[in-house]
């Protein structure tokens, strides 16, 4: 049994930002941290007060996480970012509203008293007994995860205890956010506050010059201490008491989406009779007979939830085989609704959004090698791009030569010349994929042709198969991945706003190869008719390029088979990074970081120092212990990963990894996790820093095989295109759906079984019977999940009763 976390979040526009630049405006961009560990980095949206994002993200979290916080920042390219402010959401308020979360929420000032993050071991009792008179001892053991307060990017941490008007104070340890201690204080313990007493443990950074730098505090009550006698553990450090914000609502504020689910994943078996139910309704034995689930899902499911349902299904059938003719089932579904040829799969239909998330999932690595060459082409070059008179700007343009300013004309002709260059590039390149386009897509859009071919057979449809494949292709996958290029990963930032401009005109001309008809657009847009040749020549290639697609699973080449086939539920990762090596963590180089193309696949993660170099060196998943992240501190780099590994001698050896931005080193960390998150030789804790001089960097301890001073974070995973497919977890997530529309098909049900009683019919019969199982099977892993439940309120009582005793 799995349990964990999953917050879907979308950060879709700020407002009203204040200005940080001098010239009037801002660059914002915003970082999201869970418990204060930085996981996303949004794009940063050029001189405006009012960004637009869009950018959405899935997070696994562990189910013990806190909050969710949003900071809004500026960024300075000669100096460091200002912060503007941020939202933080507990977790309490998300599981308040299963529904999600949805609204401006107003950005609120950074108090460095109310920054505070990381956790204090302490052991704390009462002593003495009868005539001796009492003490309350307080055992002050160490720290880690503090804040950092220094510009050397650590604190020098010290502690200061509290009791009855009596304060003592730690020695300061220099240049670590995981200081170790190991100091006893006592008090005299006053019987006459036994009710209202306080035991005070505040953490601080001690600086020389200027004051103090709170780090964070833990109180106790005295009364509970004395019932207990003793407690000892790791207390996560709080805040100082809050304090109200002049700068509130005047900082400007953030529209967030935010939904939290708690999944437990009950083991496969309990998933089996649905998992077959619903294979039944897809299978090559259904001819008619079985109750047709797809059809009721489909009545059943809200606009609102049907992206989601839609991935859930595509993901589960993928699974088990099946997703040809899952979509298959869902294309006759929508072609029998359809009347209007020209209004075929436009809808946000459950056929759409399934066609949509499968195109994402099998086609993701397509996407990339075909439209990769012509995006980075773009943001390279950076070619001011406009066809529209309205919007054209002189001065964006630059001169034509030394003294002659560029004319109208003059950008018109020069960006339709570079618009055709980008498109006979792009089109070339279409044609030339239908060599490499993974063999599922070919047969799912050859299923399609023929389902279209069927429901429009006369001459005058002769254009709609075609406009069927591209409704998916051109409008849905490749004009969207041209618009947004981050939103699909092949850019890790957006574009500026002369690339975009360029992005858009260039995705508008394919969204009108697309559907097929040059006058509509140039009707409704008329400074598009300069494209008009190229569009009419790229509706020729596409139609050639849909007939050699819909044709390739004929083929029988099994080499070109196997370079098409799809590797579904394969962990595969890539890219260039700099890399160092140790062994038993000795001391790194003075320049220790090379440059290697690492490679994560199914088994080994494999790093060599070109592509498609024949030498290569490799450690294998199961042997990796832990992979997490770097002290700033230790190579000037808040971007450093570690991978600890073991080999067979016992020897321990670490991986370092530098990564380009946040965002680069959240995916690597979120990759190499899910890739071992069955390994049974982990490590429960790790050393944020490095072996140098003789001393562990973070904690200051000097033997090398100290176990660590602070705990791993397995949990925290980014979810991403290629993740391995989760079979029991999509099928949870289908029963969940199922649950939440239960009444809906129980009417459908009863309005069955009254048309039996009126009129027997063999088919009624059997969507009768098949609704029963159906039923039958929800309340079996209801019940499955009830049992979990108290089983687990069974332990947490026991564990009460036991620290009462």
């Amino acid at each position: 049994m799995a349990k964990r976390s999953t917050l879907f979040i979308r950060i879709v526009e700020g407002k009203n930002l204040p200005i940080k630049d001098i010239t009037g405006s801002s660059d914002p961009y915003c970082i999201v941290k869970i418990d204060n560990e930085a996981i996303i980095r949004t794009a940063t949206i050029w001189k405006t007060l009012s960004p637009f994002w869009g950018e959405e993200y899935t997070v696994h979290l562990p189910p013990y996480f806190r909050t969710v916080s949003f900071y809004v920042l500026d960024e300075d390219s000669l100096s460091r970012d200002d912060v503007i402010g941020k939202v933080s959401i507990s977790k309490e308020v998300l599981t308040a509203k299963p529904q999600g979360v949805d609204g401006w929420m107003n950005l609120t000032e950074i108090d460095p008293d109310e920054e505070v993050q990381g956790e204090i071991h302490l052991q704390i009792s009462v002593l003495g007994d009868g005539d001796i008179p009492r003490k309350l001892c307080c055992q002050v053991l160490e720290a880690r995860d503090l804040a950092k307060k220094d510009r050397n990017g650590a604190s020098d941490p010290f502690v200061r205890v509290r009791y009855n008007g009596k304060t003592y104070e730690s020695a300061v340890v220099k240049k670590s956010c995981y200081p170790r201690w190991n100091e006893s204080f006592e008090f005299e313990l006053d019987e006459t506050l036994a009710d209202t007493g306080l035991l005070s443990v505040e953490v601080w950074d001690w600086d020389l010059v200027s004051r103090n730098d709170f780090l964070g505090k833990v109180l106790f009550n005295i009364n509970k201490l004395q019932s207990a006698q003793q407690e000892e553990g790791w207390f996560r450090l709080g805040p100082d008491k809050s304090k109200h914000s002049e700068y509130e609502g005047t900082l400007g504020s953030l529209r967030l989406q935010l939904r939290l689910r708690d999944e437990v994943v009950l083991p496969s078996s309990h998933y089996k009779p649905l998992t077959e139910l619903l294979s039944q309704s897809v299978g090559s034995q259904l001819n008619g007979n079985w109750p047709d689930f797809i059809m009721l899902i489909d009545e059943t499911t809200t606009a609102e939830s049907r992206q989601e349902v839609a991935n859930n299904l595509v993901k589960l059938f993928l699974g088990q085989g099946l997703v040809k003719e899952f979509l298959d089932v869902l294309f006759k579904l929508e072609l029998e609704k359809t009347t209007e040829p020209n209004t075929l799969f436009r809808s946000n239909s459950l056929a759409s959004k399934s066609m949509e998330s499968f195109l994402k999932v099998a086609g993701m690595q397509y996407l990339h090698r075909l439209l990769g060459p012509i995006i980075n082409r773009i943001f390279e070059e950076k070619k001011y791009v406009e066809l529209d008179p309205s919007k054209l700007e002189l001065k964006e343009a630059g001169c034509a030569g030394l003294h002659r300013q560029q004319t109208e004309s003059d950008i018109i002709q020069q960006s339709s010349s570079l618009l055709q260059s980008y498109l006979s590039e792009l089109l070339t390149s279409i044609l030339q994929s239908a060599s490499y386009c993974p063999l599922l897509i070919c047969q799912v859009f050859h299923q399609l042709d023929l389902r279209v071919q069927e429901r429009f057979s006369d001459p005058e449809y002769r254009k709609v198969k075609f406009i069927a494949v591209t409704s998916f292709l051109c409008l849905r996958f490749i004009s969207p991945a041209i618009m947004s290029p981050k939103l699909f990963h092949l850019r890790e930032k957006h574009a500026d706003a002369r690339t975009s401009r360029t992005l858009l005109l260039l995705a508008k001309a394919v969204q009108t190869i697309g559907n097929m008809d040059t006058l509509a657009c140039c009707s409704k847009e008329p400074w598009m008719v300069c494209l008009q040749p190229a569009i009419q020549q790229g509706i020729t290639q596409l139609k050639n390029f849909i007939t050699k697609l819909v044709s390739c699973h004929e083929s029988e080449d099994l080499e070109l088979q196997t370079r098409m086939s799809l590797q579904c539920g394969t962990m595969e990762k890539e890219g260039f990074l700099f890399l160092h090596r140790t062994k038993d963590k000795c001391m790194p180089m003075t320049s220790p970081f090379k440059k290697y193309y690492v490679t994560l696949s199914k088994d080994t993660l494999s790093y060599s120092r070109t592509q498609h170099s024949k030498k290569s060196s490799f450690i294998s998943l199961p042997k990796i212990r832990a992979v997490e992240k770097v002290e700033e501190k230790c190579f000037g780099s808040a971007n450093v990963m570690q991978i600890i590994s073991s080999e067979d001698s016992g020897q321990q050896e670490t991986l370092y990894l530098d990564c380009k931005s946040v965002n680069e080193l959240n995916h690597w960390l979120s990759a190499l996790r899910k890739a071992c998150s069955h390994n049974t030789n982990t490590m429960s804790c790790y050393h944020p820093g490095i072996y140098k001089a003789d001393r562990w960097s973070c904690c200051h301890q000097k033997e090398k095989s100290d176990p660590g001073c602070d705990k791993t974070r397995h949990g925290v995973t980014l979810q991403e295109w290629y993740d391995p497919l989760d079979p029991d977890l999509e099928a949870q997530l289908i029963y969940q759906h199922l649950r939440s529309v239960q009444h809906a098909m129980r009417d459908k049900y009863y309005k069955l079984r009254e048309q039996q009683r009126d009129c027997f019919d063999l088919t009624d019969q059997k969507k009768v019977d098949g609704l029963s199982k159906l039923f039958s099977i929800l309340q079996d892993l209801h019940d499955a999940h009830a049992a979990v439940e108290e089983e687990e309120r069974s332990k947490n009582k026991n564990v009460f009763l036991e620290l009462q005793t």
